[in-house]
């Protein structure tokens, strides 16, 4: 890799690093746009036209605000939960393939950070250090509320990773690989051989239980235990003010950014799009690409919106049993299903 090579990953690094900031700053927008459209509200339209720019009064509001840490906290792990849940957050972009590649002059420009060929053991990874940041804030806090919703938060986590595992693992069955990009190119275009090429058409029973556990991952409604306001005031974050809390809550629709970008992925072609192949340049056919995956990203993400204002949130027995007796049961299923239909078509 040369010097020029570098470069380029550094600048695709930045410029999904911001991306990714900047759909966390506007998703608080949407959110509080979608929930006054369901509650026949306005929503916010003092700051810029429309109230576009009511995330930077927001932002800049909480940023500006004094840093307070409670004075018997764990100062040092008190920094490092906000810190991490925000890191964490961050990194799980580095697998996902935004596109094509794009050939400008000489050079042939990857849109993936990284290709790894064990890309969704690297997500997996990733979602199971999240709940840490999570953990040691409310554990550092000193504060029975947090405390009650760094457990729950573990607990939950733990839980529904086990049945998001297994979801994953017939997807796996079915693709042969553990390559974002290659079970992207699987699902090349949308029709071929007269069979749908997205995964979601062989798999979607699996896809229904890994939204579901995306939900529960992402601590949005109706999984938001961990931060119940009528039970535990705040949760984990009740003792966070300022740029920590911003932490906090820009990691979770950051995290809700990248679960959209792997669903999409795994299930939906990614990238893919029909008619692909009847256009003639391979840089035009990688950026409408580009524009059909964030399209499918930013569908997802307001179908997580939706859900919030609709459904009610779960109780934590309930919550337990979904995911014990209700989903990592069908999730074992299906893998007994996917293996008996993969060895019969193989014969």
């Amino acid at each position: 890799m040369g010097i020029a090579d570098i470069v380029i990953k550094f600048i695709l690094v930045v410029i999904i690093f911001a991306i990714s900031l900047l759909i966390a700053l506007y998703s608080t927008y949407a959110e509080r746009k979608v929930a006054a459209f369901f509650q026949d509200r306005i929503g916010p339209n003092r700051a810029g036209p429309f109230g576009l720019l009511q995330p930077f009064a927001d932002g800049a509001k909480m940023f500006l605000k004094e840093e307070i840490i409670p004075t018997n906290a764990n100062a040092f792990l008190f920094i490092a939960g906000p810190s991490l849940s925000i890191l964490t957050a961050c990194i799980g972009s580095a697998v996902i393939p935004w596109g094509q590649k794009l050939t400008i002059g000489t050079h042939v420009i990857d849109l993936q950070v990284a290709d790894i060929n064990v890309g969704v053991l690297y997500i997996l990874g990733v979602v199971s250090l999240g709940v840490y940041g999570v953990m040691i804030g409310g554990w550092a806090s000193n504060n029975k509320y947090s405390l009650l919703g760094a457990i729950r938060a573990a607990s939950q986590n733990i839980s529904y990773e086990l049945s998001m595992g297994l979801s994953i693992i017939a997807l796996l069955m079915v693709t042969g690989t553990l390559s974002l990009r290659e079970i992207a190119e699987q699902q090349h275009g949308f029709w071929s051989h007269g069979w749908f090429t997205w995964n979601f058409f062989k798999q979607p029973l699996g896809f229904l239980l890994f939204i579901v556990c995306a939900f529960a991952e992402t601590n949005r409604t109706p999984f938001d235990l961990p931060e119940c306001e009528t039970e535990l005031v705040g949760g984990y974050h009740t003792e966070y003010s300022s740029m920590k809390l911003g932490f906090y809550l820009f990691s979770e629709y950051i995290n809700m950014f990248i679960s959209s970008a792997v669903m999409a992925t795994l299930y939906f072609g990614g990238y893919n799009f029909p008619f692909m192949d009847h256009i003639g340049s391979p840089n035009l056919v990688a950026i409408i690409g580009i524009a059909v995956l964030f399209a499918k990203i930013f569908f997802f993400i307001f179908f997580f919106m939706w859900v919030r204002w609709t459904i009610p949130r779960f109780r934590y027995d309930q919550l337990m049993d979904l995911g014990w007796k209700g989903l990592i049961p069908l999730a074992i299923a299906n893998i007994i299903v996917t293996g008996i239909v993969i060895t019969f078509l193989n014969r």
